[in-house]
Order: structure tokens, then C-alpha cells, then sequence
């Protein structure tokens, strides 16, 4: 695993690069066709909720997923800076003072502290609502009929039923510890749905067959779970330092995660559980699949 770990390392490093040049072109001051003009201030503000740093790992899923079953690597490219701007536009709103309330993000100010509340719900806004730009533009050389599929996976991982559903779960957590299930629910819906779709979005991409799409699907859905408790698992065990954000807060605020619940021990067992299933929907893809299988044990293993 450790060759197949530096191999993962060097090709998400390389990734986020990749990534980070497409955002820095996408984010650019210059307005694009049908565009009247990009305020300087809000324009300013979605660069900085972006390009503040981060793993990109959810872009790199995309592109490894479609790299997998051949699929066209500029398009995932453009696929994956999409759900970038998706999954920021989270954080930003995650962040605000009705939501998180949160000081930190990626060691640096949250972009309401940065700029200021109004400026951060609009740049939110802004990404969430470019991201649909980038993936039906003439640009993202895919069918039609592919972007289509794109434009409505990402809309049902997103919106109610999904990451922002999971959102307002959370919100309602604090009020009222759910029970198990509904803690796997949540979970499932605020962190899960994006990784869902990063590796699905793969095998669209590729035109791939009903079977890859299903089992990439099923891939994302388990290391989104793995994800999430990793993230308890930090939460409870890391410092803000290392973290880049705060840390502790749902203990603090009563919110009910799998790890208080079960405990660490269950906890870490689970979660090699977790990453054992995700290798296992992939073997059938043999040593093709490395890279994805490293990033599910990355995913378990991280620190922050």
C-alpha cells in the first residue's frame, strides 16, 4: 500500500494544481459572454472562499473515477472545478453566524469575517450557481445528454434532498439529538452526497455502462461514510492548529455524532469497515483501481 499511497499523494497533488489553474482562469476578473460585469468585491470574495487552500479532494475523485473507466480528462477537469465550487460554496454558508458560526476556515478567516456577512451569502451564492455554468458550457466538451445527467446528479446532491437537506438536519440537531438512523441520514445527506456524486459523476462522464455507475455510486457512498467519521473521529481527537478550523464543536453543542454514541473503539473499527467494503466494489476493476482504493485508506488515515 505505501507504493500505491505515494503514487495517490503525488497524483492528488498534481490534481489540485490542475484544478486550482482552472478555478484561477474560471474566477478571472473578465466577464464571459451574456455576463453584464463581475463586481470586483463579490468576484473577490468567491476567489478567496476557493482559493484559500484545501485538498480538492472531491475534484480528484471526479477525475480519477473517470480516468478509471476512460473518460475524457479535460472534461472531468471542468467536472470536478464544478463541484469544488459547489462544496465552497457550502463551507462559506456553513461558516456564517446563523449557521457554524465559524472564525476559521482552512487556518485562515471565514469569508464573512474576511469581507463581511452580506458579501459571503452572495459569494455562495455566486459559486453555487456558476458551478451548473461550468459543467453546461460549450467548454466542457461532453454530449449534451451527459451534461444533462451532470447538471441533475449535482442538483439532487446538492439541494434539498441532499447536502443542504443534510445541513438543515444538523441545524436541527442541536434542538434534538437524532437517534442512529437518523444520525446516518445526516450524515449521509450534508457530507456523503458530494462524494456520491464525484465518483457516479466519473462513469457519466465516461458514458459507461449502468453497472459502473452503480458501483462507482456505491464506492463514493461508502467513503463519504468513512469521510464523516474520520471527521468525528478528528473532531474529538485534533487541535485547531492541524485542523484549520475549530474543533470540539459538536460535543459542545450536544450534537449527536456515531462516535459519541458507540464510542472511539467502535468508531475506528467501523471505519476500516467502511474503507474494506469501498475496496471490495472496486476489485472487480483490478490494479486499474489503486489509485481510488489509496484514496479510500487516505481518506480514513488523514489528520485533517
Amino acid at each position: 500500500m505505501d507504493a500505491n499511497r505515494d503514487t495517490f499523494e503525488t497524483r492528488l497533488k498534481n490534481n489540485a494544481r490542475e484544478i486550482e489553474a482552472l478555478l484561477e482562469a474560471l474566477l478571472s476578473p473578465n466577464s464571459l459572454s451574456d455576463e453584464i460585469t463581475r463586481p470586483e468585491a463579490l468576484r473577490s470574495a468567491m476567489h478567496y472562499a476557493v482559493l484559500n487552500g484545501g485538498k480538492r479532494l472531491r475534484p480528484f475523485l471526479v477525475v480519477e473515477s473517470a480516468a478509471l473507466l476512460g473518460g475524457n480528462e479535460q472534461a472531468a477537469l471542468r467536472v470536478g472545478a464544478a463541484l469544488e465550487c459547489v462544496h465552497c460554496y457550502s463551507l462559506v454558508h456553513d461558516d456564517l453566524p446563523a449557521m457554524d458560526d465559524d472564525d476559521l476556515r482552512r487556518g485562515k478567516p471565514t469569508v464573512h469575517i474576511k469581507f463581511d456577512e452580506a458579501t459571503a451569502i452572495l459569494a455562495g451564492d455566486s459559486l453555487l450557481t456558476y458551478a451548473f455554468d461550468i459543467i453546461a458550457a460549450p467548454e466542457t466538451t461532453l454530449p449534451d445528454t451527459d451534461k444533462a445527467s451532470l447538471v441533475l446528479a449535482l442538483a439532487r446532491a446538492a439541494g434539498l434532498g441532499g447536502m443542504a437537506g443534510g445541513q438543515a438536519l444538523d441545524l436541527a440537531a442541536e434542538r434534538q439529538a437524532p437517534d442512529e438512523a437518523g444520525i446516518i441520514r445526516l450524515q449521509a445527506m450534508k457530507t456523503g452526497a458530494l462524494i456520491r456524486f464525484a465518483c457516479e459523476a466519473g462513469a457519466i462522464i465516461a458514458g459507461s455502462s449502468p453497472e459502473d455507475r452503480r458501483r462507482l455510486r456505491a464506492f463514493g457512498e461508502k467513503i463519504g461514510l468513512a469521510f464523516q467519521l474520520a471527521d468525528d473521529i478528528l473532531d474529538l481527537t485534533s487541535d485547531a492548529e492541524t485542523m484549520g478550523k475549530a474543533t470540539g464543536k459538536d460535543a459542545a453543542r450536544g450534537k449527536g455524532t456515531l462516535v459519541a454514541l458507540h464510542g472511539m473503539e467502535w468508531a475506528e473499527t467501523q471505519l476500516s469497515r467502511h474503507v474494506e467494503d469501498a475496496e471490495a466494489l472496486l476489485a472487480p476493476y483490478g490494479a486499474r483501481a489503486s489509485t481510488l482504493t489509496a484514496a479510500a485508506h487516505f481518506i480514513a488515515d488523514r489528520k485533517s
